[in-house]
Parts: structure tokens; C-alpha cells; sequence
């Protein structure tokens, strides 16, 4: 295995090394970046790359994983209507999208794909957070823009835009401790989709805490794949053999959870879950039964944003490689109908959707007139 990574990193060094790979991907440069508004470095430490500007308009891909809940397909959607925005549409020659599911092997063939077919810019949601390195590498070689987004790698070599997952997790585990007034207790995790960079930070966060010198918490977990029915199944589930939890930490399918505790009459407790509007609409109807819910925000949206990074970067702007997204938040206390939430919706959807800094602003009709479909 030793000398199998020897020779990896030999063949990985003549590549570099070699006169075509010198001059492909992008250049590490001096910031700032543009936009700063809109494409803000992740920290100080971030690299700010930029790619040899190309005449617009652009073939932009959306290379999408696992596309079986309620995030994913609004996701798909709202890449549609983006694409189909002033300010955006000009610049968008032909725009594809294609769910592949869950298999590795499958997403790097259609990036592949798209790269073989001349495309400018991939935007993709990982379905693992390494494996990319060979399509990275040939993505540069043909001065093609890869932004993974959501789910993210693990690596510096390419541009991504996401929200800090870890964060989510740690103000998830303070938000619950902080509303019971505990230290112990049993607590429920629902967890999300196996394999995800997403997951992992979550998770890592919110045990970061949890688990902190002077706590002393049971937690119990399950995994919902962030799907509303699948965490009210496994959520049903848990509290059929535990029988109570303190406090609740739910990374999707959130609804689903607080429907598992209402058919199972269980008292409300403290609970962090996701910007469902149904999740919003529970706590808002329940709050004052004991439901005190936070409800944080990783927005479909963030496919707008990686379209607009790629294209900007298309266009010769220098980038952070690493973008930072603020983490929307909305809580029991300051719920207001038609702003953070919309009671009258009965359609389960992700309500932050709005990034003023970047010009993404969605209405709900807006989105739902699209279809998740594949494009191809």
C-alpha cells in the first residue's frame, strides 16, 4: 500500500511538472476577490484563485447526487429559475442538470461527461468529500470551472461555496442546552445522509459540545437522510424504545421528527431542525405548548451563488477558493408569518432562500414552477 502511494505521488509530480499542467487551472493570486459582498473568503488563510477569463456566454452543468427529498429537489428547481434570471440568463448558453444518486463512480462520469462535451463550468453537490482529485485534474486541463457546493470536498485544489456546517451543529447543541437549562439528559440525533461532508461536520459540531468537559449526555442516534418521512419513521422508532428525550437535534426531515413526537404524545422539548417551512410552521403553532425550536438554514440557494461564482470566475475575476455563506436562523422568538415563514403554504419547501448580498432572491411560485427533472 506504501509503495502504491509512493508511485501516486511520483506520477501526481510529473504531472505538475509537465508543460500542458503548468499552464492549466487556475492561479493562486493576490486578493482581494471580487464581490466581497457576495463571495466572502471562509478566513484570512483562504487562497484566492483565478482562472483565464473566457468569452461568455457559458455551458454550465449541475452535476446533482441524491435527488429523493424535499432539499434536493427544490435545490434542482431553484438552479432552473436562476438560470432563467436577468443578469444571469445572458450569461448562460446552455445550462444541463442530471441526478446521478448516490454512487461515486456514477457522478465523476457524468462531470466527466460534461467536461468531454465542452462544457465551461460544473457546479455539483459531492456525493462523497474525496475521490474528485483525477476530475479535478482534468477539469483544469481543459480550463473548466468546478464548483462543489453543500456537500464540499476535502481539498483546497478547487472552488467551493458553503455554509459552516460545523457551526450548525455546535449553535444546535448550545441552542438545546441553553433552553433546557441541562447538562445531562437523554438527547436524539437524527442524522442525515450517509457519506456527506455535510453530515459529518454537523455531527462533529453538535458532539463537539455535547460532549464538552462538565456534560453528561446520553445521545441516541438515527439516521433520517434528511427526508421527512424517513425521520419520522426512525424517530417513531427511537421513541418507541427509549421512550423520552430531553432535547432534540434533527439535520433534516424535520417536520417529520416533531409529527413522530406529536403521534407518540410526547411532550414538546427544546429542538434544532432545518429551514423547512413546515418545521417553522410547527413551532410557530406549538411554541407556546412547549416546542422551542430553532430553525437553521442551509438554503437551496446555495446553487445560485455557485452558478454566479462560476460564472464570475469564467469571466476572469479573482475568487476566494473557499466562499462563506451567512447561516440563516429563525427561532420561536422572532417568527414572522410572511417573512421567515409562510403559514398559508401547505407545499413543504426550504424557506431561506433570500442572499440580498448576492442578488439571489427567489419566491416560492418562482421555484415550485420548475421542475427537478433531468435536463439532459
Amino acid at each position: 500500500m506504501e509503495w502504491t502511494h509512493r508511485l501516486a505521488g511520483l506520477a501526481c509530480a510529473g504531472l505538475l511538472l509537465s508543460p500542458v499542467s503548468a499552464l492549466a487551472g487556475p492561479k493562486v493570486v493576490s486578493g482581494p476577490g471580487a464581490d466581497p459582498g457576495c463571495f466572502k473568503p471562509w478566513s484570512s488563510q483562504t487562497k484566492i484563485f483565478q482562472w483565464d477569463k473566457k468569452p461568455g456566454p457559458y455551458k454550465i452543468a449541475l452535476v446533482n447526487g441524491f435527488v429523493g427529498n424535499t432539499w434536493r429537489i427544490q435545490m434542482v428547481k431553484t438552479a432552473k429559475a436562476f438560470a432563467e434570471q436577468p443578469g444571469i440568463k445572458e450569461n448562460i448558453k446552455e445550462f444541463k442538470v442530471v441526478s446521478t444518486g448516490t454512487d461515486v463512480a456514477a457522478q465523476l462520469g457524468a462531470m466527466e461527461d460534461f467536461i468531454n462535451q465542452g462544457f465551461d463550468g460544473i457546479v455539483t453537490i459531492a456525493v462523497a468529500p474525496d475521490g474528485f482529485d483525477r476530475i479535478i485534474r482534468l477539469a483544469d486541463k481543459n480550463n473548466v470551472v468546478v464548483v462543489p457546493f453543500d456537500n464540499i470536498l476535502d481539498t483546497d485544489k478547487v472552488m467551493m461555496v458553503n455554509e459552516d456546517q460545523k457551526e450548525m451543529g455546535r449553535m444546535s447543541a448550545k441552542w438545546i442546552m441553553d433552553e433546557s437549562g441541562k447538562k445531562s439528559g437523554d438527547i436524539l440525533e437524527v442524522r442525515g445522509l450517509p457519506g456527506n461532508s455535510v453530515d459529518r461536520d454537523r455531527h462533529i459540531g453538535f458532539r463537539e459540545v455535547m460532549e464538552a468537559p462538565g456534560n453528561s449526555f446520553k445521545i441516541t442516534e438515527v439516521v433520517g437522510n434528511w427526508d421527512t418521512g424517513t425521520s419520522q419513521k426512525v424517530t417513531a422508532d427511537a421513541l418507541a424504545v427509549h421512550g423520552h428525550f430531553d432535547g432534540v437535534f434533527t439535520q433534516g426531515g424535520s417536520d417529520g421528527t416533531v409529527q413522530a413526537m406529536m403521534s407518540a404524545k410526547h411532550p414538546f422539548v427544546p429542538m434544532s431542525g432545518e429551514g423547512e417551512n413546515e418545521f417553522r410552521k410547527q413551532i410557530a403553532d406549538h411554541a407556546k405548548d412547549g416546542l422551542k425550536g430553532m430553525s437553521y438554514g442551509q438554503s437551496p440557494a446555495l446553487v445560485a451563488i455557485a452558478m454566479k461564482a462560476a460564472i464570475s470566475a469564467l469571466q476572469g475575476n479573482p475568487m476566494p477558493q473557499l466562499i462563506s455563506i451567512p447561516i440563516p436562523v429563525a427561532t420561536y422568538k422572532d417568527l414572522k408569518p410572511g417573512t421567515n415563514y409562510w403559514p398559508d403554504l401547505n407545499a413543504n419547501f426550504f424557506a431561506p432562500n433570500q442572499f440580498t448580498p448576492c442578488g439571489v432572491n427567489f419566491t416560492a411560485p418562482e421555484i415550485m414552477s420548475q421542475s427537478e427533472k433531468n435536463t439532459q
